[in-house]
């Protein structure tokens, strides 16, 4: 992980952010060598979690990377209902949040195909080398293509 990434998931942590790391940065947890220019995470949905992942970045200036006028993210009680997928650019990098992952299911089901990983000193929870090779055939881009080879030349070298 770069530094600036590491430091957005390790703000995720610290403020107790509910959520497993899917996408380029569980790959590269699984041996992959592809770059990735931003961090996906699934997570809870709830009030309380957004409310969490937001104070985790708010000062950090992130706003709705999708959104035509880029709004500043503003997560209030009443609006967290409306999300079901959040794609934010901040200050140190772009962080997609998603509440489910095609191939896998919901957060739930996500998080029960998830392992835990060590990462200096933080606990993160990552998806598993299985459930992210159903996730990249599900979504069956070019990139995911790769990805898949990557994913099982780096299970079988573990011999799984």
């Amino acid at each position: 992980m770069t530094n600036d990434f590491f430091d957005l998931i390790a703000r995720l942590a610290k403020n107790e952010v509910d959520f497993v790391i899917v996408g380029g940065f569980a790959g590269v947890v699984h041996g992959c060598t592809y770059v990735t220019q931003d961090i996906d995470i699934c997570c809870d949905f709830s009030v309380e979690n957004l409310l969490k992942l937001q104070k985790a970045v708010c000062d950090l200036n992130p706003v709705h990377r999708m959104a035509a006028n880029r709004n500043k993210l503003d997560l209030t009680s009443e609006n967290c209902g409306s999300y079901k997928n959040l794609y934010l650019d901040t200050d140190i990098g772009q962080l997609d949040c998603l509440g489910s992952i095609s191939g896998v299911g919901d957060y739930e089901q996500v998080k029960s195909k998830s392992i835990l990983i060590d990462a200096e000193g933080i606990n993160l929870r990552v998806l598993n080398i299985d459930a992210l090779l159903e996730s990249k055939k599900a979504m069956n881009r070019p990139r995911d293509k790769q990805a898949i080879l990557q994913l099982k030349a780096a299970k079988k070298s573990k011999g799984k």
